[in-house]
This record gives C-alpha cells, sequence and structure tokens, in this order.
C-alpha cells in the first residue's frame, strides 16, 4: 500500500507540472510560433500519457496483486476488471512506446539544436522500444493462441 501512496503522489507532482506548464504559455500564447506551441502541447500530452500510465498500473496492479476495488460496479471502467498482468505489460509498453515517439518528435522538431549522433541514438532507442513491445506482443499472441486450443485438437 505504501507503493500505491508514492505513485499518488507522483500523480499529483505530474498535475502540478502540467498545469504549471499551462499557465507558464498562457500569457505568451499570442507572441508564440507555431513550432514552439507545437512542443508545449507535445510536453502537455507526454504528461497526460504518463499520468495515464501511472493511473492503469495502480488500479490493475492494486486488483491484481491486493484485492477488488469497491467500486459500484455501474461507475467501473470497462478495462478495469479486464486487465491481467499480461494485458498490462503490453499496455505499458505501448505507452511507452508513445512516449519516445513524443520525445523522438519534439527532436525533429529542434533538428537544428540536437546533433545528429544524438539524433541517432533517439531513434536507435525509440526503434528499441518499438521492437521489444511488437515482440511481447507477439510472444503474447502465441501464449494465447496455445491455452485457447481445445484439449481435442484442432
Amino acid at each position: 500500500a505504501p507503493i500505491y501512496l508514492g505513485l499518488s503522489l507522483m500523480l499529483f507532482a505530474l498535475a502540478i507540472k502540467f498545469f504549471q506548464e499551462v499557465f507558464h504559455t498562457l500569457p505568451r500564447i499570442l507572441a508564440m510560433d507555431e513550432i514552439e506551441l507545437i512542443l508545449v502541447a507535445l510536453a502537455l500530452i507526454d504528461i497526460v500519457l504518463i499520468a495515464g500510465l501511472i493511473i492503469m498500473v495502480m488500479y490493475s496492479s492494486y486488483e491484481t496483486f491486493v484485492g477488488k476495488l469497491s467500486v459500484a460496479e455501474h461507475k467501473r471502467s470497462a478495462w478495469l476488471g479486464k486487465l491481467d498482468a499480461s494485458s498490462l505489460k503490453l499496455k505499458v509498453a505501448a505507452a511507452i512506446v508513445a512516449i519516445s515517439s513524443i520525445h523522438l518528435l519534439k527532436a525533429f522538431m529542434n533538428l537544428e539544436t540536437i546533433p545528429n549522433d544524438k539524433l541517432l541514438w533517439y531513434v536507435v532507442v525509440h526503434l528499441t522500444f518499438v521492437v521489444s513491445a511488437l515482440l511481447m506482443g507477439i510472444m503474447d499472441y502465441i501464449s494465447n493462441k496455445d491455452t485457447k486450443t481445445p484439449a481435442g485438437g484442432l
């Protein structure tokens, strides 16, 4: 339970950073060029993706390892009861790929300020995340396919 409290505090810290960025941007929004505004939007999307990832991990791991949440069934999110450890890993991997994509897009939008060798490493790391997520998805598909095969054969 203390770990979940720590994740809740991290979620609160991300919310503070999100609104700090919004309030920092609003007064100068008319003076900003399009690329700068897009970079701010990407930073906000990045924060939202990480916050969503934290929420997903908190809820699903709590239900998996601690116990069912006492939330009324009509208020319960559809995905809440359907996430097992395997599907959670896939969702985390997909979120990491999305976050990496945003960082890579930000790097490409600041192309003139980033050295080519650093940009190459960004691409290599991103592709590593993509390949890892794909392999995890394939392994999950194969393991689910094997468990769904009827006992008598085909």
